[in-house]
This record gives C-alpha cells, sequence and structure tokens, in this order.
C-alpha cells in the first residue's frame, strides 16, 4: 500500500513539473512576463482593497461591517498561510528545477500554499457575497493570478490548488458563521 502511494505521488510530481515547466516557459515572451508581473502585484493586495473599500460607500453604515468582515477573515488567513508556509516549507519551483526560470521577485522563501491564490479567492467569494456587481470581475482576476503565480516560477499547481481551498473554506466558513 505504501509503494502503491509513494508511486503515485511521483507521477503526480512528474506532471505537476511538467505542467511548471511548460506555463513558465511561456514568461519567456516579454509581454506575457510583463502582464502576469503586473496581475501579480495588484494580487499584492491593491486591486482587492479597492474593491472592498466600496463596500461603506455603497452600502453605507452596513458597508462598514461588511468591510470589517473581510478584513477579519483575511487576517485570520494570513495568520493560517504564515502558519503553515512556515512549517511546509516546499521550496520555489525556480530553487528546485534548473529550467523553471524566476520571472518576478518571491515575496517570501517557500512555495506551498500560494497565499496570493489564498487570498484571492477568499476576496473572490466574500465580494462575491457582499458586492455581486463586481464578481466577475473578481473571478476573472482571481484566475489571472492563480495562473500568474505558475508561469512567473513562483508557486506550482499544487501551491495554487491548496491556496485556492484554503482561501474558499475560509470565506465560506466565515460567510456561514455570520450569516447563521
Amino acid at each position: 500500500m505504501q509503494a502503491k502511494l509513494h508511486e503515485l505521488f511521483s507521477r503526480i510530481d512528474i506532471i505537476e513539473r511538467r505542467l511548471c515547466i511548460l506555463l513558465n516557459a511561456t514568461s519567456q515572451r516579454a509581454v506575457i512576463r510583463f502582464f502576469c508581473r503586473i496581475v501579480s502585484r495588484m494580487g499584492d493586495g491593491v486591486f482587492w482593497y479597492t474593491l472592498i473599500a466600496l463596500l461603506p460607500y455603497l452600502h453605507s453604515e452596513e458597508g462598514f461591517y461588511q468591510l470589517a468582515h473581510i478584513i477579519v477573515t483575511a487576517t485570520c488567513a494570513l495568520l493560517v498561510y504564515k502558519f503553515l508556509k512556515n512549517r511546509l516549507v516546499r521550496e520555489r519551483p525556480f530553487i528546485n528545477c534548473e529550467i523553471i526560470q524566476q520571472a518576478a521577485p518571491a515575496l517570501d522563501r517557500y512555495s506551498f500554499p500560494s497565499g496570493h491564490t489564498m487570498h484571492a479567492f477568499l476576496f473572490s467569494i466574500m465580494l462575491s457575497y457582499y458586492l455581486p456587481q463586481v464578481a466577475l470581475l473578481a473571478w476573472i482576476f482571481t484566475g489571472l493570478v492563480a495562473l500568474s503565480r505558475v508561469v512567473l516560477g513562483l508557486h506550482y499547481p499544487t501551491d495554487v490548488f491548496v491556496g485556492a481551498l484554503l482561501g474558499s473554506v475560509l470565506a465560506l466558513t466565515s460567510l456561514l458563521v455570520i450569516t447563521v
């Protein structure tokens, strides 16, 4: 059983590495590298902070509560992210694979999970709930953030997947708690 599990993980690792190499190769084109860098940089918070700042303006007093709810949830997500990142210590793809080029600066050393993707999913879910008129924009941007992290050589697809899962679970749990 353990041997089969090891074999399965080895196959997944090979597929993931190939996908990483394939996506990262697109960053050799200057326009793609530039676009992904911009998306990734905006995913640091600028895009999300701009959208959530609309809540008090559009929803008056209730918008301040919504804003506070999102900030508290995002702060909890940040704590979970830091806890996991510093214990799971997975090296970034550009460190583990010489074919993968680092096409943008990393914010920290380790790759697992993707904090950009985690927060993108969290903000998109919560904004879809509180500000549905920006949901499509938020989700398109979320997809671009997740893709950009792999294209830039900063994350493996599983880093992005787990980041998306964590952000989704935290946002949905928070919304469930607040609406019950």
